[in-house]
């Protein structure tokens, strides 16, 4: 499984357009790993203890809330 490289992260988000951290992980999880699906994203997301509290504040609980954020922005 993947995990977030939260040092590339960082670099990546220098240079983004938006001011959302999780919007930018979310980008971020697209370009730099190439998951596109929302299920392999939400699998990453919850295996990191950051990601996991920025999923917690967003109330997205499973693969399809997250499915549904993404499609809203």
């Amino acid at each position: 499984m993947v995990s977030i490289n939260w040092k590339e992260f960082k670099e990546y988000k220098q240079h983004a357009m938006k001011d959302n951290n999780f919007e930018i992980l979310l980008d971020f999880m697209k370009s730099y790993y190439n998951i596109i699906s929302p299920l392999d994203m939400y699998d990453v997301l919850k295996a990191d203890d950051t990601a996991k509290m920025m999923l917690a504040k967003r109330n997205i609980k499973c693969a399809e809330d997250l499915e549904t954020f993404l499609f809203q922005r």
